[in-house]
C-alpha cells in the first residue's frame, strides 16, 4: 500500500490555471485554487512573540528545543479512482505533520490532513506510534485537533506565541515531514503578514503568515516557529507553478489557532458568524451579491452597497469587513452602515451561521 506525503494545499498561479483539479481532502494529490492572486479544556502557554525580549536561538537550538513536540501523522483513506496510487475499492496512505498541544495527548494539525481519513496514527519523535482519534475539525480555518493516548512523559507540548506582534523580516523555522522525511527543519523569514488564503471549504482565512522557509508536501499541519522555538503558525499552503517549494508558503496564524483549538477541544466543531454577501474582487467592501435568505438580505442590504462602518468602526476594505464579522458569533447583532446611491443607511443585522462551504 503506497504511502504519500500529505500535500500542503497548492495555490496555483495564473500561469498554472489550466491545471486546476479537485483535490478535496485526499492525501497525495494537490488541491489547486486559481484565486487570481499571484486555530479551553486545557490551557496552553501563551507568550508574546516579541523576539527582542529574549536572546534569539540558533536554528540548531530551536530544533533541539522543539523537535520532540512535532509529530508525523499517517492517514488511511479510500483510494481515489484514476490516480496512480490505487483504484476504487482499495485504500491508500499518506503523511502529514502536527504538533503536541498539551500533555493530554491533543495534537494540532490541518483539517485537510485528516479530512476523509478512515484511520489516523501519530509517530512521535522517539519513534513510538499511536492510533489517533479526531477530536474536531474546522474547514473554515483548515485546522484540526486529534488525540493519542500516550504517556505524558513522551509528550512535549510546544509553547504558542502571540502572532499579532510579528513583524515582516523576522527569522522563522518550520519543522515537519516533507515527503515523509520526518523531523526536517527549514529556515527563512516572515515574507509578509495579513495575507488572505483560501480554506478547504472555499471561505477566506484572514491574516495568514507568508514565509520563504521551505514548505513541501507533508509539511501540512506542522509548526512555524519563532527564534524562541514558539509556535507562531500552522503551515498549510504553498503557492507554486511546479507543485514544489518556490519560497512562497503560508501558515495559519497562532492567534487564530488558539481560538479555534480551544473551541474544538470544548465542542468538537466551530460555528462562524455569517453575513451572507459576496464582496467585490478589487478588495473593497462593496457588496456584489446577496445570498438569498441569509442575514444581509433579511436586514435589507443590497448589491451595490458599500460598507463603511460596523458598530461605528470605520471599514475601508473587504478584509476589514470579513475580520469584523469573524470577531462575532452567530446570533450576534451588529449595526452596519453602508453608502447607497450617495447616501448613508444604517441597518441592524442578526448574524447567521456560516454554511459548510462557500457557493
Amino acid at each position: 500500500m503506497p504511502r504519500r506525503s500529505r500535500p500542503t494545499i497548492i495555490v496555483a498561479s495564473l500561469l498554472a490555471a489550466a491545471c486546476l483539479g479537485a483535490g478535496g481532502g485526499a492525501v497525495a494529490y494537490s488541491q489547486l485554487h486559481d484565486n487570481g492572486s499571484s486555530t479551553v479544556v486545557k490551557q496552553v502557554t501563551v507568550e508574546q512573540a516579541d523576539q527582542a525580549s529574549a536572546a534569539p536561538l540558533s536554528v540548531n537550538q530551536i530544533y533541539r528545543r522543539a523537535y520532540r513536540g512535532v509529530v508525523e501523522i499517517t492517514v488511511t483513506e479510500p483510494a481515489t479512482s484514476g490516480t496512480p496510487f490505487g483504484g476504487s475499492g482499495g485504500t491508500q496512505q499518506a503523511q502529514g505533520s502536527g504538533w503536541v498541544n498539551d500533555s493530554d495527548g491533543h495534537i494540532v494539525t490541518n483539517d485537510h490532513v485528516v479530512d476523509g481519513a478512515t484511520s489516523v496514527s501519530v509517530r512521535l519523535a522517539n519513534g513510538a506510534r499511536y492510533p489517533a482519534t479526531v477530536v474536531g475539525t474546522d474547514p473554515s480555518t483548515d485546522l484540526a485537533v486529534i488525540k493519542i493516548d500516550a504517556p505524558a512523559s513522551q509528550l512535549h507540548p510546544l509553547t504558542v506565541a502571540d502572532s499579532s506582534t510579528l513583524v515582516v523580516g523576522s527569522p522563522v523555522v518550520a519543522i515537519g515531514s516533507p515527503f515523509g522525511l520526518e523531523g526536517t527543519i527549514t529556515s527563512g523569514i516572515i515574507s509578509s503578514l495579513h495575507r488572505e488564503i483560501e480554506a478547504p471549504n472555499n471561505f477566506t482565512i484572514e491574516d495568514a503568515i507568508q514565509t520563504d522557509a521551505a514548505i513541501n508536501h507533508g509539511n501540512s499541519g506542522g509548526p512555524l516557529l519563532d527564534l524562541s522555538g514558539r509556535v507562531i503558525g500552522v503551515n498549510a499552503q504553498i503557492k507554486s507553478d511546479s507543485g514544489g517549494n518556490e519560497g512562497v508558503g503560508f501558515a495559519v496564524p497562532s492567534s487564530t489557532v488558539r481560538t479555534i483549538v480551544s473551541e474544538l477541544l470544548q465542542k468538537g466543531s466551530v460555528q462562524h458568524a455569517y453575513l451572507g454577501v459576496s464582496l467585490s474582487a478589487n478588495g473593497s467592501a462593496r457588496i456584489d451579491a446577496i445570498s438569498p435568505g441569509q442575514a444581509a438580505q433579511k436586514a435589507g442590504l443590497q448589491a451595490g452597497d458599500v460598507v463603511i462602518r460596523i458598530d461605528g468602526a470605520t471599514v475601508t476594505s473587504g478584509s476589514q469587513l470579513r475580520g469584523a464579522i469573524d470577531g462575532h458569533k452567530p446570533g450576534d447583532k451588529v449595526r452596519i452602515t453602508v453608502r447607497r446611491s450617495g447616501a448613508e443607511k444604517t441597518v441592524t443585522v442578526t448574524l447567521g451561521t456560516r454554511p459548510a462551504s462557500a457557493s
